[in-house]
């Protein structure tokens, strides 16, 4: 439902990223900026309500669209009866979560619509993977700490995971110990310390640093996603963890 929204398809990979950027800026709008027009709109005492995001940044909240199927997939329905009974947090958090999957599956229902093959799709993903969800805005869990920041504070930040676009992942070198360890910077290079792989700038990676030695892994090459990282106080690397019970406490 696109309600007072231009009417177009996007037809390419760019065209349906910036209809996904434009949805996204409405739904961060509603959650954030406008969020006290937003609580007021979601009235438990009327029917079931949508919240929209149109291409042109403006969102909506409002009745599903009464045509089946409808002409795009639909947003989470009923929002509005659970406003009052949850934490309002809660509520607006939940109310994110679905708003990133909508924007997910309008996405990609364009892209099977104009039949984007397996290199559209994998583009169009890197595309909307480098943008913050509209829960992590929400939250303020899109700031990314750079490694060169206070090591002293590193047990207390949440954002661990790092993206190879937003920073070069590099140690200073008086923080290292003098004897060379896998992992660590090579002529110049900062290395993962599991694949060996050196750092890409333009590369779409996540990466994480070892609370312990230092050294900085992809986040795949230890099976460590973003989400997990947020709730992880002090990081160490499968080498530390094994050897924990060696080491004083």
């Amino acid at each position: 439902m696109d309600g007072g929204a231009p009417q177009y398809n996007p037809r390419t990979v760019e065209d349906v990223f910036r209809d996904y950027k434009a949805r996204r800026t409405a739904l961060i709008k509603a959650l954030t900026t406008d969020v006290e027009e937003f609580f007021q709109q979601c009235d438990p005492e009327k029917e079931n309500l949508c919240l929209y995001g149109h291409p042109n940044e403006q969102w909506e909240v409002n009745l599903p669209a009464e045509e089946v199927p409808p002409e795009i997939p639909e947003p989470a329905l009923g929002i509005n009866f659970a406003r009052d009974g949850m934490q309002e947090k809660d509520w607006l958090a939940l109310v994110a979560v679905h708003s990133d999957a909508w924007l997910l599956a309008v996405a990609f229902y364009f892209g099977a619509r104009f039949g984007f093959d397996k290199t559209d799709r994998k583009r169009l993903f890197s595309l909307i993977n480098d943008l913050p969800t509209v829960y992590e805005v929400m939250n303020g869990k899109n700031k990314v700490r750079t490694p060169n920041s206070n090591r002293s504070n590193k047990s207390k930040s949440n954002s661990k995971v790092q993206k190879s676009s937003e920073f070069q992942p590099t140690c200073p070198a008086e923080e290292h110990p003098a004897e060379d360890e896998p992992g660590e910077e090579e002529h110049g290079e900062t290395l993962c310390g599991a694949c060996r792989e050196n750092y890409v700038a333009d590369a779409d990676e996540f990466w994480i640093c070892c609370d312990a030695c230092e050294r900085w892994f992809h986040g795949k090459c230890v099976k460590i996603t973003p989400a997990r990282a947020e709730h992880i106080k002090q990081y160490k690397c499968p080498s530390c963890s094994s050897n924990k019970r060696s080491r004083p406490s």
